[in-house]
């Protein structure tokens, strides 16, 4: 599978900047487990049902103030949810 990476973009905030690198280990950690997770269920559904899949599932490992702070790039999980889909097809 491709190498997953999530991004976030601090927007000025300074306490978003001082924590950026470690949560966006986190995030990227949460997304690749999920990939995984959702590539050995994967039974050919839609790119749309993937990224859903892979969105709830990365959310439901993280902790709960930062699941619902996240709110990821569609070119994100639209990136893992084809890779999902190549790799595991």
């Amino acid at each position: 599978m491709q190498e997953l990476h999530v991004s976030i973009d601090p927007d000025g905030d300074p306490a978003v900047e001082r924590l950026q690198e470690p949560l966006e280990a986190q995030l990227t950690s949460a997304l690749r487990r999920a990939a995984e997770e959702v590539g050995r269920e994967y039974r050919g559904e839609s790119l749309e049902e993937v990224s859903r899949r892979l969105l709830a599932t990365a959310r439901a490992s993280l902790h709960p103030d930062i699941a619902a702070a996240w709110h990821p790039h569609d070119d994100e999980v639209r990136q893992a949810a084809e890779a999902v889909v190549r790799d595991f097809h």
